[in-house]
């Protein structure tokens, strides 16, 4: 177990490299003069421009800027933005809130599929399973900024049941309605998942077995057919949480969430290289976390996974 722990971890030193380099590259293949957007219509002098690229070593080849970049990461700074913010202090005000986002949906999403996944599974070609296979389909054919308009207008404004908008104060109660249109956006596949998986499960010797040695239905369910059902669905929702991280613009955009989304937009839009890559660099750290915690719960939930020496 320590072993393959430790492979994961010094897998991240090529993936670390690889992203940030692959990022940076594409940052500073985009055309256009970054310092030029930050003075809009107006030309700054030569010498004011060639003062700008030489602090943010614009000036240099790409492969010296991202040796800078690099030499700055490993000191625990990863730069300034063109408008004089330090990225270490954007980074930690905007990540905390989607973060919170993220957890908040994962768990809508995990909650609602295992509870309708596997109620589908047990009523397996019944009203409640051809019921929710439909709302699930929809809920895949609608597209997120439909859902979150939708959302906002009915819960929100109409019925009053939440803030239309989330603002600064952005704390757990605030993000309720954005986490919900995202939940429930992801849970359908989650579902469709958990219901397969458990109807595969209840399908194996073993749990025909258990029946015979006289253990109860209340027994099987919970401790033996969810316990070996789950594998797929905390795959799938570990890969939601890494996509939520980057992927979350749309709804934060709509709820004003003053989260990573927004940040990552409109940093692109300024050709802002250390925002970016810094970014980026921090999604891939955290992704790769979460999918070795997720491969250590493998082993947790079905003592059959062992891991290679």
């Amino acid at each position: 177990m320590l072993g393959y722990i430790l492979r994961r971890i010094l897998q991240l030193i090529p993936v670390f490299l690889g992203s940030t380099l692959l990022i940076y590259f594409l940052v500073f293949a985009m055309p256009g003069n970054p310092i030029l957007g930050l003075f809009g219509d107006k030309t700054p002098s030569p010498a004011i421009l060639a003062a700008l690229e030489a602090q943010y070593h614009l000036d240099q080849p790409f492969i010296v800027q991202y040796f800078y970049y690099l030499l700055g990461i490993f000191q625990g700074d990863m730069g300034v933005t063109f408008s004089g913010q330090s990225v270490n202090d954007v980074l930690g005000r905007t990540l905390p809130v989607t973060g919170r986002l993220a957890v908040m949906a994962i768990a809508i999403e995990f909650v609602l599929s295992i509870i309708i996944g596997t109620v589908s599974a047990l009523r397996k070609g019944k009203i409640f399973d051809n019921v929710s296979l439909v709302i699930s389909l929809v809920f895949v054919a609608i597209p997120i900024f439909v859902l979150a308009f939708l959302a906002q207008y009915f819960l929100a404004i109409q019925l009053g049941w939440f803030k239309p908008t989330v603002g600064s104060q952005n704390d757990w109660g605030d993000l309720w309605l954005p986490a919900l249109v995202l939940g429930v956006s992801l849970y359908a596949t989650s579902m469709r998942l958990m219901r397969g998986s458990v109807i595969d499960t209840l399908n194996q010797d073993w749990v025909r077995t258990a029946y015979s040695k006289g253990l109860s239905r209340r027994r099987v369910i919970p401790v033996h057919v969810l316990r070996n059902s789950l594998i797929p669905v905390i795959t799938n929702s570990a890969t939601n949480f890494g996509v939520l991280l980057v992927g979350a613009t749309v709804t934060e955009a709509i709820f004003n969430v003053p989260g990573v989304g927004n940040t990552l937009f409109q940093a692109t839009l300024r050709h802002e290289g250390p925002t970016i890559v810094s970014f980026v660099t921090v999604f891939v750290i955290l992704y790769v976390l979460v999918n070795l915690v997720i491969d250590l719960l493998y082993g947790l939930l079905d003592p059959r996974i062992r891991y290679v020496k």
